[in-house]
């Protein structure tokens, strides 16, 4: 397992990739800069507390234990 910190606008979330693959990370950054003047992505962003990528989907864990599920392939 790797720990990552991603930045997208002014906020830092620490990313844990399970696959151990760099081009995982490489995907989520190019699906965060398609989703950067997404008005409502950015909202529900920054509400984000952690981000794991399990295969091909990047889950986005919420501070009350909701889930967002991204698949970033």
């Amino acid at each position: 397992m790797q720990a990552n910190k991603i930045r997208f606008k002014d906020k830092t979330i620490p990313v844990m990739n399970f696959t151990h693959k760099h081009s995982h990370m490489e995907l989520l950054n190019t699906k965060l800069k398609e989703y950067e003047l997404h008005f409502e992505f950015r909202r529900k962003l920054k509400m984000i507390s952690l981000i794991e990528i399990i295969g091909d989907v990047a889950i986005f864990k919420y501070n009350d234990g909701t889930k967002l599920y991204l698949e970033v392939s």
